[in-house]
Order: structure tokens, then C-alpha cells, then sequence
């Protein structure tokens, strides 16, 4: 375990699974506490009502700080992978970061706004999170095939942008179908108009958002080559 996570690989492992924990653990209290129906809850309803939303607004929060490091490691990795052998403009990596820091401002928007105290919040929020993460994940995904055979192997490319693919293609229907619905709220019938909205939106929703955890779980092997080093200098002219 010590050796599968040498390096900074603990950056990304982390990431996937204190996210996972947190979709999970507030999907469980919330159906136990009765606040949600089990069948296809969004994301944000198990995160809505107390005392779930504590558990939510605090993991998803950390999951956002742990995505802005393990994107900032990435950019590293690859201006320094692009310094070595020139692959691609230092733009594009640059633009990938921005974007992928602007999804986590939205994951932060997301955990600390619920949906139905501040609904615009949350769903601006949310809107940043999934389409910022979406681009981020394609962009990443063409700079592996740049750099591939040198830093990535080809099947490393195919996975990355596969996910990619499925969580774009994931990620308009739930934007397309959540706009339609007329109202927020957690409990759903199946006799309603807009029920089958909630749920084709909500299979994209969480489709997208597992798809972001698988993606970052193909960074670990490129971060296991990955050192940080912290100094200290001391000015004596204060």
C-alpha cells in the first residue's frame, strides 16, 4: 500500500476516496433519517436537510481543497513534462488548471448554499462544478494524448478520455432535463409531470460526478513520480 502510494499519489487517492466517502455517507444518513426517497435522490438532496447537510457541507468542502491541489500538481507535472520534451503550448495546460479551480470555487458554492435555502446559489454553484470539471477532464485528456508514448501510455489516453465522453455526454441531459423541472424540492411521485425529468437528470448527475472520481484515479501513476519539497528561508535583515 506504502509503495502503490509513494510519491504525491496520496494527493489523488485521497481525493477519490474522501469523495466517494462523502456522495455515500450523506446518501445513507439522509435515506435512514427519512429526508430523501432511496430511487435517484440529486446529489445536492441528501446534502439538504440536517443532520446530513453538516456531514455533506463539510466533506464536500475538503473535496474541493483536495481537488484544487490535485489539479495544481497536475499542472505541475505536465509544464514540467513539457519543459523536457515539447509537446503542447503551456496555454492550454494553464487554461485546464483555471477551469479546473473555477469547478472547485463551485463545489465550495454547492457545499455551503443548499438547494433549497438559496436554490440560484446552488444551482450557479453547481452549473460551475460540473461544466468547469467536464471541460477540465477533456482538456486533460487531449494534453495525455500529446504527451503520450513519453509520459502516458496509450491506454491511459483511451480510459481518460472514454470517461470524458460519458461524463459530457452525461453532463447536457442534466442540465437540459433539470431545467425543466418547475419546481425544487426532495420528495418525488412517480404520477408527477416532472418526475421524469428529476430522474433522467439525476442518473446524469450522478453519473458525472463518479465519473470525475474514476478520472482522477488515472492520476495516481503519473503523481507516484512526484516529490514536494517545503523550505524555509529566514530573512535576517527583519
Amino acid at each position: 500500500m506504502l509503495c502503490f502510494l509513494r510519491g504525491m499519489a496520496f494527493v489523488p487517492f485521497l481525493l477519490v476516496t474522501w469523495s466517494s466517502a462523502a456522495f455515500i455517507i450523506s446518501y445513507v444518513v439522509a435515506v435512514v433519517s427519512g429526508h430523501v426517497n432511496p430511487f435517484l435522490p440529486y446529489i445536492s438532496d441528501t446534502g439538504t436537510t440536517p443532520p446530513e447537510s453538516g456531514i455533506f457541507g463539510f466533506m464536500i468542502n475538503f473535496s474541493a481543497f483536495l481537488g484544487a491541489a490535485t489539479m495544481y500538481t497536475r499542472y505541475k507535472i505536465v509544464e514540467k513534462q513539457n519543459q523536457t520534451s515539447y509537446f503542447s503550448t503551456p496555454v492550454f495546460n494553464l487554461v485546464s488548471l483555471v477551469l479546473g479551480l473555477v469547478g472547485c470555487i463551485g463545489m465550495g458554492i454547492v457545499a455551503n448554499f443548499q438547494e433549497l435555502a438559496v436554490p440560484l446559489v446552488h444551482d450557479g454553484g453547481a452549473l460551475l462544478a460540473f461544466v468547469c470539471g467536464v471541460v477540465y477532464t477533456l482538456l486533460q485528456s487531449v494534453i495525455s494524448y500529446k504527451s503520450c508514448p513519453q509520459w502516458n501510455s496509450l491506454s491511459t489516453c483511451h480510459v481518460r478520455m472514454a470517461i470524458s465522453a460519458v461524463s459530457c455526454a452525461a453532463v447536457v441531459p442534466m442540465i437540459a432535463c433539470a431545467s425543466l423541472i418547475s419546481i425544487t424540492k426532495l420528495e418525488w411521485n412517480p404520477k408527477e409531470k416532472d418526475y421524469i425529468y428529476h430522474v433522467v437528470s439525476a442518473i446524469c448527475e450522478w453519473t458525472v460526478a463518479f465519473g470525475f472520481i474514476f478520472y482522477f484515479l488515472t492520476f495516481i501513476h503519473d503523481f507516484q513520480s512526484v516529490t514536494l519539497r517545503i523550505s524555509t528561508e529566514i530573512n535576517d535583515d527583519i
